[in-house]
């Protein structure tokens, strides 16, 4: 199979290339579809968890399962090599222990408001890039669970656009993310809820 990257989309490494399960799949578009009809399985999932009551290490990675189970058959495992974006593989999970402490004191003190709390959490789980593929999904998906255990609505990412394929909405996306890079995060808040 040949993969086609979206601009800003973390290319698969040959040795993760051979975990793919469905064999059916030749194409980019193939392969984006099969993994859409996957991550509803997970998105289902997740709307039944306590996600304040259950952030955690396992609680991420068991998400990352269910969204690519039928996929890939490291879904919901840390990835164990380099990539173009996230820290360094073998600091994984240290900078997401860091995370889910500060995101539990932020919860639990209410420092920010509970937007930037999911908003913060979002875009340093993107930042980490804990998988192999499909981080800014999954990141995605965790904020809006977080969001919405916190009492707050879902986001709409930019109106409910597919953020997996190139366009316009991709691209602002990817800007506001390289914004909250720079410690502006008020592009990625308000994309989140536009």
């Amino acid at each position: 199979m040949h993969f086609e990257y979206a601009p800003g989309a973390t290319p698969i490494d040959p040795d993760e290339a051979l975990g793919l399960i469905p064999v059916h799949i030749t194409t980019q578009a193939d392969l984006n579809a099969w993994e859409e009809m996957n991550i509803v399985e997970g998105a289902t999932w997740i709307k039944r968890q306590k996600i304040i009551q259950g952030l955690d290490e396992g609680l991420i990675r068991e998400l990352h399962r269910r969204m690519f189970n039928q996929t890939w058959l490291w879904a919901g495992t840390f990835r164990k090599s380099a990539k173009s974006i996230g820290i360094d593989w073998t600091q994984i999970a240290v900078a997401l222990r860091n995370l889910l402490d500060n995101t539990a004191y932020q919860i639990e003190h209410q420092t920010i408001s509970n937007d930037e709390i999911a908003v913060r959490f979002h875009h340093q789980l993107v930042l980490i890039h804990a998988f192999p593929n499909g981080n800014g999904r999954h990141a995605r998906l965790m904020a809006d669970a977080l969001i919405m255990s916190l009492g707050g609505e879902r986001f709409s990412w930019g109106g409910n656009m597919s953020l997996a394929t190139s366009g316009v909405v991709r691209q602002n996306y990817l800007s506001d993310l390289r914004a909250a890079d720079n410690g502006n995060l008020e592009p990625l808040m308000q994309f989140a809820r536009r």
